[in-house]
């Protein structure tokens, strides 16, 4: 059998493969806004069950504080400043352990690796983690207030006296900045030890052990009782829940947190710049 070709026809070439646009320069991205890191942040606070609970404790360990005031606290005892003592101790617990774990989750469960290739800058995301480190304090502490507020109405009510509100707005302003504070020490262990073991114990030697210490140094060391005050952080942070301090007592607190905490936090950061992410 043979094939033939019309008379007239010419045999179609197949179309050239188009040619690859010329390149236009270099692709502009877009720098991820600092708003959606701190959102990100935030929700990876609340993401995991443990991240939840420890976020529900503030309130939980407000209201049972709370509710041990009015069940045990005799009727003379029954002001804000006693909620407020109640509610201060667990608190200065749990809030530090938040910050501390706001950072070492990122190595404990192994998420660094994600976070800082989609976000190349580690300071960045450090940077979102102590804003909402700090957030969460303040907030804690105000709904803690609010705890208070209601449970001194309330004990007020069955003892028949009438409520006392002896926490200024300036006391309590003192009391926040101690708590957050104590957010910023969790915060730089976390930092700096990247461990969540690791951190945690080592801010309850920082704030169970040291300040034994030192205590203990200063009540049999006559020298050193007068220089506490400047090297002790936790020493110079107690003023501050009494709403006396002074101009010196500030410059106190200024000299040690430059000492245990911002010289610490800036040593710490440069190793999670440099540090390599398993």
């Amino acid at each position: 059998m043979s094939t033939t070709v019309g008379v007239g026809t010419t045999p179609v070439a197949p179309p050239e493969p188009a040619a690859p646009p010329a390149p236009t320069g270099h692709r502009q991205v877009r720098r991820i806004p600092p708003g959606r890191l701190v959102g990100v942040e935030l929700r990876k606070m609340f993401d995991t069950r443990a991240g939840f609970w420890l976020m529900a404790s503030v309130g939980i360990v407000a209201v049972l504080a709370s509710a041990a005031v009015i069940l045990w606290a005799p009727d003379e005892a029954i002001t804000l400043e006693t909620f407020a003592t109640a509610m201060g101790m667990p608190l200065s617990v749990v809030l530090p352990i938040i910050a501390i774990l706001s950072v070492t989750s990122e190595y404990s469960q192994r998420t660094g690796l994600t976070t800082y290739t989609l976000v190349p800058w580690r300071g960045r995301v450090i940077a979102a983690k102590l804003v909402v480190a700090i957030a969460i304090g303040v907030v804690g502490m105000a709904l803690s207030l609010a705890v208070g507020v209601v449970g001194n109405l309330v004990a007020s009510a069955i003892t028949g006296l009438d409520p006392v509100w002896d926490v200024s707005v300036g006391e309590f302003g003192q009391i926040v900045l101690a708590n957050v504070l104590g957010m910023l020490i969790g915060f730089t262990l976390g930092v700096l030890f990247r461990s969540s073991a690791g951190a945690i114990v080592g801010y309850f030697v920082y704030s169970l052990v040291l300040p034994a210490a030192l205590g203990t140094l200063a009540a049999f060391q006559e020298w050193f009782r007068d220089l506490q005050p400047w090297v002790d952080v936790n020493y110079a942070t107690m003023g501050l829940f009494d709403d006396s301090m002074t101009t010196e007592q500030w410059q106190q607190l200024a000299v040690t947190t430059v000492v245990w905490l911002w010289i610490p936090l800036l040593l710490g950061l440069r190793a999670v710049l440099r540090a390599e992410v398993k």
